[in-house]
Parts: structure tokens; sequence; C-alpha cells
């Protein structure tokens, strides 16, 4: 049996709540109307296009929920690119449930797989650059912590999981503040150790690095004006190039110098990766 534990996330009360979102209060009709109770299946669920994989384990969670009985094996290891065609699952078990648990599985590897799938696509773009892919907050809400595992096994590093982890002075902070080196000056006196400031002009460098930022985030810099950041910053703190980077960018951002990048496209506008699931009466 493949297990899955990730820190934070409740793997069964997930299960138990999207079926719940799927059965409603009188479960699933099409399958006790034409499925006799005591049919069984085998299925295979396969890429049918290149995709990294992520999210197996869960979808088989699913499965495994609504027949504990049944056999499934895991066929592809997360984080692995694999070519259409390739076998990822397959189960065989009572046939009402598996077909009660399908979309749930599917819906959940599909999207999991699409995340971790464009994240490797920015990863590849960056090879050799020396700066490291951020995700960030942009996530379906509820699926924060499963988002990011999918970003991490696509290659990512995260970023702030939440609000909770660091302070990130943004403009508007600055300006209810009154300036960039103010906000970060109150961050810091709060005992904040980890304060990052957004600038996306480069007068406010200066300013945040006195007044204790611990990286700047660069914010909507073309290359010419990130590499004259860099040099201003000159190895006083780490820097992010964030903003608008697309596939076509990120390769010419990164080589400023620029200690990371974050992407919001990673999360927010992943499509969802074609997995296909098909049965046989056993």
């Amino acid at each position: 049996m493949t297990t899955f534990s990730l820190p934070g996330f409740d793997l069964p009360r997930f299960v138990r709540d999207t079926l719940a979102e799927d059965l409603g209060d009188v479960g699933d009709v099409t399958s006790a109307a034409v499925i006799p109770a005591d049919a069984r299946f085998s299925g295979v669920m396969a890429a049918r296009h290149a995709l990294v994989v992520a999210g197996l384990p869960i979808a088989a969670a699913f499965f495994r929920a609504l027949d504990p009985e049944c056999a499934v094996e895991v066929t592809a290891e997360e984080g692995t690119a694999v070519e259409v065609g390739t076998v990822l699952l397959r189960l065989r078990g009572n046939a009402r449930a598996l077909l009660t648990a399908e979309r749930s599985a599917l819906n959940t590897a599909q999207h999991l797989c699409g995340v971790a799938t464009l994240t490797r696509a920015y990863v590849d773009a960056l090879a050799g650059t020396g700066a490291t892919l951020l995700d960030t907050r942009k996530t379906l809400p509820g699926l924060r912590l499963l988002e990011k595992y999918a970003t991490r096994t696509g290659g990512a590093t995260n970023h702030r999981m939440g609000l909770h982890d660091a302070a990130m002075i943004k403009d508007n902070h600055a300006a209810v503040a009154g300036s960039i080196g103010e906000a970060v000056r109150r961050a810091r006196a709060a005992g904040i150790a980890q304060v990052i400031a957004e600038v996306d002009r480069l007068d406010q460098i200066e300013d945040a690095l006195r007044a204790g930022a611990t990286r700047l985030l660069l914010d909507n810099m073309d290359a010419p004006t990130l590499r004259e950041a860099v040099a201003l910053v000159a190895g006083r703190a780490p820097t992010e190039a964030s903003g608008g980077v697309t596939l076509e960018t990120i390769r010419e951002l990164a080589a400023t110098g620029v200690t990371f990048v974050s992407v919001g496209r990673i999360t927010q506008s992943a499509p969802a990766a074609d997995v296909g699931l098909d049965f046989a009466p056993v």
C-alpha cells in the first residue's frame, strides 16, 4: 500500500469531504441503478500526454475509502516525468465503489499533475542561471498545502505558506506606514525575523535595506532594471524577481543575477493534466 503524509494535511478528511461534495445525501444514483452490487472491475489510470506525476497516492485513497478491500498499485513515482501512455495506477475491486470514486480521484490527479508539470517547465527554463524558482500564495482556497506539495514535486521551492511565515511589506503596507523603510522598521521592531520588502523602484532599495529588510522582492522590473537593482543590493540581501513572469521571459530575468524568481502562474494558471482511467469487468 502506498502511503502519503504531508505535514498539516489531513488526508482522510480531504477524501471524506471531497466525496461528500460529490455524493450529496443520496449517493451515486447512476452506479446504484446500473451496476450490480457484487460486480467487480479492474482499471488502469494512464497519462494521455507527457506530464510530471503528482498526487497519485491521494487519488488511490479515494478508491480505498469506498472499497477498503480493493487492490491499488501505484506504478509511477511522484516527481517523475512520464511520456504519453505511461500507466500511473492499476486497481481492482468493487465496480460501484471504483466508479463512484473515479471523478474525485481523477480531479485530484489531473490538477496536481498539471501544477507539477507546469512547474517543471519553469524549472527547466531556469537551468544554469543559478536562480531558484519560488511559488506564491496564489493558490485555490483550501488547496494550498496540496498545490504547494505539487510545486515542490515539480522542482520549485515554497515561498511563504501563509501570512504567518514572514512579513512581506507590499506597496499598500508602505503607503499606510508612510514609506517602505518605515514599514520595514515597524516589522523588525515587532520582533519579526524575516522581513521581505517589495520594491518597484530603484530608489526604494537603500531605504528598505537600511531599515532591516532581509529580502528584497523586485516587483515588475524588466531585465535591465533588475540587473541594476542586483548591483545596488550588492549581496546585502537575497533578491527576488516577481510579477508577470512567463516561460518566455523567466530565463532573461533570472540571468540578471537575482537569487529567486517567483511565479504565481504555476498554481494560479496551471492547466489540468490529461489523465484517464479506463475500467473493464473482471
